[in-house]
């Protein structure tokens, strides 16, 4: 896939997850759950596994806890996933110990 439309697709998932967290608090459960699982999907199809699996992680802790404070941690996260260019397994584990730490699990 070409550079400039890889840049397109993550400023399009960036601007997907700033859109859900200006809307922390006032969305629905269920509406929040579709548009992550949204982001994960786009994720899988593009090779982003970082964001994948945060997505995925985001989704489960969702599930878990409805609305929580650690949504935003996660959003950030995602975020950073989203702009970063490496993809690879380590740059995924990498992600996922920083989440950890950052969420407490």
């Amino acid at each position: 896939m070409k550079h400039d439309a890889m840049l397109m697709i993550r400023a399009d998932v960036v601007n997907r997850i700033d859109a859900l967290a200006a809307q922390r608090g006032h969305i629905r459960l269920s509406t929040m759950c579709e548009e992550v699982d949204q982001i994960r999907h786009i994720a899988r199809s593009y090779g982003m596994e970082p964001l994948e699996r945060l997505a995925s992680m985001l989704e489960s802790a969702l599930a878990l806890d409805g609305h929580g404070p650690i949504i935003l941690s996660y959003l950030d996260m995602m975020r950073d996933a989203a702009e970063c260019e490496d993809v690879g397994p380590q740059v995924s584990s990498a992600y996922m110990a920083a989440i950890s730490l950052r969420v407490g699990a």
